[in-house]
């Protein structure tokens, strides 16, 4: 007999909660199609210079923690289906039946549509595998084939961990069924949640607002003390005053607001504190901006110490906004009479303002979780992006060898090694070498050879014949110079404007060789790798070999490309090997360095590809569950709104008016949390990229960023879509039966 109550009930809910079951089974897809390439199945063919079980290890950990999530929305939809529930549980104990095995029958009801949801996720997760496939051959710069396969770890990892998911909430729920007496059961369609006025949570963010712009007023005070200076550009001058005046505006508006308190109710302290939040942001995040922009002499712990209080006063403005929604309502509603009684906009701003005022909380939540999603979205091409640009900066060479002179105090220590043993490796092991340049770097003067301030360490040289060897290398043209005449080379990462002014200022380089004086063609930009330059400099001067031979050599470079790509196997012995023999740092101070292509790409490619997919999972679990909510709020309040649209129809309200009415209500639950972190993500995006805007462009490029965020909000919009207009279809039913 339970079991056919069980089949019933799971055969009715599956009708009533279908928006649950598809958000499931697309939650049980994504952790398949995800987790599937860590499967001990999964044997792509990626070539011998790669190791795939860094990216599989990482994918298993990655994907299985963003899951965890996924316990939220678990745990929130069976909550509101045992509200929803509630009056059913009542009758069945009423009628003799033990709340133990009441809580066990809704427990096996949600356990065979959770095991519904698995199978059917791991049916489209096969399919969606393809896709993943697909993009990681493409990172490994491999040929795709579609193979359908069925990975028996992958399905077991997927069983176990959703089962296990269902059984931890399934146990919370049983307690509570054993826990809730009847009276509460009958009456739980007629509570409402609390009022907005009794709940405390608006008032802890206040004081947490004031606490930390204390802090900011106390920091910008000590920093203008500090750093201030009458002569910055009015850019700086404003970031200075800015970080003092607008928090000491929030607090003077607090203070106010205290002394009129009886005159003043509590929306207007939000009011002012809103205001003061935005100003308070912009002045908070224009520190770091201006400090890369001018140099300021701020540290790293400063910078974060205002992306805190930035961070903190964004989390304020959507909070404040959402509580005053219903107020900003109110308002609109008494000062505009026109409105107000056109048709059944009584009756629609009704239903806004109730529900308003008791689910501001959840709507909160709701828009911050959207900015968090939105951001990794937008941030995981940028990043990845990134990523792969540098790699392609880095490895361009299959082997790199290079040393550095930073604790060197003695010119004696300054050893020049052909670092012959990678030269007997490669000959051991048959690896033919298509191009092989060691050379030296050199001080254009040698009582620079102590100068060695941070951030402002001494440009190096590299003689012009070993320059043009290395250009031959990555296939440019060679250069040439006149009599007494230097060039500069340029990394791709260095701003024009720097690069105007650091070349106004050198028409002329003095050296231990005599005055060189720049050529007709000053500059060089090609990409050439990271060591060919000194510690924190962007640029390299290329003097004429004559010169170099008069100039102190303080770091010494090797270069090699082999015909076809060193294994993985013998560039980790190779790099093992030549660790031991010149290791990171000497008892003389030389620091030496090896970088292969072959552990670089592996490396690289994996960690990408592990970012990449954690934050693009990541972002499609806080969108599914954020739109589950927002769409679960109105489907299980559908049976309150079912009797006043019932009422309406009595009143002769027409249907196409109801279906309006129903529209503009949905409009409003979607579009509330959502515009709102549409607005505070464009402010957090917009600082992100105009952060790294010198690496998007050197890396990345605008046209390739462009194309990555109009598919994003794609991929956005129609995942939208798809939930809006489920939620409506199933809503107008509700109201309608």
């Amino acid at each position: 007999m339970y079991a056919k109550l069980v089949f019933r009930n799971a055969k009715r809910s599956a009708k009533d909660y279908l928006v649950y079951i598809v958000t499931m089974t697309i939650c049980v897809t994504l952790f398949y199609a995800f987790l599937s390439i860590s499967s001990s199945f999964y044997n792509p063919d990626i070539g011998s210079e790669y190791d795939f079980t860094l990216l599989s290890d990482g994918m298993k950990a990655a994907i299985c923690m963003i899951t965890l999530l996924l316990l939220f929305l678990i745990r929130f939809v069976n909550h509101y289906m045992l509200r929803q529930k509630q009056k059913e549980f009542a009758i069945q104990s009423i009628m003799g039946m033990e709340q133990k095995t009441i809580g066990r029958i809704f427990f096996a009801e949600m356990l065979i549509m959770g095991l519904v949801s698995i199978l059917a996720g791991i049916f489209f997760g096969v399919f969606c595998s393809q896709f993943i496939t697909a993009m990681l051959l493409t990172a490994y710069g491999k040929p795709y084939e579609i193979s359908w396969t069925l990975f028996p770890d992958t399905v077991l990892w997927t069983v176990v961990f959703f089962v296990f998911s269902f059984l931890v909430v399934g146990i919370f729920n049983t307690r509570t069924i054993q826990k809730t007496k009847i009276i509460d059961m009958l009456s739980a369609e007629k509570e409402n949640d609390p009022e907005l006025k009794k709940s405390r949570w608006i008032f802890v963010m206040v004081i947490i607002l004031e606490l930390f712009t204390v802090w900011a007023f106390i920091t910008g005070v000590i920093k203008a003390l500090f750093f201030y200076d009458s002569r910055f550009p009015i850019p700086v001058q404003f970031m200075y005053f800015g970080n003092i005046l607008f928090p000491a505006a929030t607090l003077g508006w607090s203070f106010l607001w205290l002394f009129k308190k009886k005159k003043w109710n509590f929306q207007k302290l939000l009011c002012g504190l809103l205001a003061c939040s935005v100003l308070n942001t912009f002045a908070a995040v224009s520190v770091p901006a201006l400090t890369n922009q001018y140099y300021l002499p701020l540290g790293s712990g400063m910078l974060r110490q205002y992306l805190l209080f930035a961070l903190i006063d964004l989390l304020f403005f959507i909070c404040v906004l959402i509580y005053l929604a219903s107020c900003f309502i109110v308002m609109w509603k008494e000062k505009s009479p026109e409105h107000r009684y056109k048709e059944e906009n009584l009756f629609f701003l009704g239903q806004i303002i109730s529900k308003l005022e008791t689910t501001s909380k959840t709507m909160t939540l709701i828009s911050v979780t959207f900015v968090l999603a939105i951001f990794l979205f937008i941030a995981a091409p940028i990043l990845t992006g990134w990523a792969f640009g540098y790699l392609d900066i880095r490895s361009m060479y299959d082997v790199q060898i290079f040393s550095q002179y930073n604790d060197v105090h003695d010119e004696k220590e300054l050893l020049q090694d052909n670092y012959e043993i990678v030269t007997d490796f490669l000959d051991e092991h048959d690896i033919e070498t298509a191009y092989d340049c060691t050379f030296n770097l050199y001080l254009p003067k040698k009582e620079d050879f102590s100068h060695r301030t941070k951030y402002d360490f001494p440009i190096v040289a590299i003689s012009l014949s070993d320059y043009n060897a290395i250009r031959k290398m990555l296939g440019y043209e060679q250069i040439s110079l006149g009599k007494n005449e230097f060039a500069t080379q340029w990394k791709i990462i260095a701003a024009e404007e720097e690069r105007k002014n650091f070349l106004s200022k050198h028409i002329d380089v003095l050296t231990d060789g005599g005055t060189l004086k720049i050529s007709e063609q000053p500059y060089y930009e090609e990409a050439m790798g990271e060591t060919l330059y000194n510690s924190y400099t962007d640029v390299l001067y290329v003097f004429p070999d004559n010169i170099c031979k008069k100039l102190l050599p303080v770091m010494r470079n090797r270069y090699i490309t082999t015909t076809e790509k060193i294994s993985y196997e013998n560039a980790c012995e190779l790099e093992r090997l030549f660790t031991i023999e010149y290791p990171e740092q000497t008892e003389s101070g030389v620091a030496y360095g090896v970088r292969f292509s072959t552990l670089q790409t592996n490396s690289a490619i994996a960690n990408n590809f592990i970012l990449q997919t954690g934050m693009i999972y990541g972002a499609v679990v806080l969108m599914v569950i954020c739109l589950t909510v927002l769409s679960l709020q109105q489907l299980l309040d559908a049976g309150q709104y079912k009797y006043r649209f019932c009422v309406l129809r009595k009143l002769g309200v027409e249907e196409n008016h109801i279906s309006q009415l129903i529209l503009k209500q949905l409009s409003v639950w979607f579009g509330l949390p959502i515009i709102v972190a549409i607005i505070v993500a464009a402010v957090v995006v917009g600082y992100f990229i105009q952060t790294v805007s010198a690496e998007i462009s050197a890396y990345i490029g605008l046209a390739a960023l462009m194309l990555q965020i109009g598919a994003t909000v794609g991929i956005l919009v129609i995942l939208l879509l798809c939930y809006f207009i489920s939620t409506w279809v199933i809503f107008r039913h509700s109201v309608n039966s």
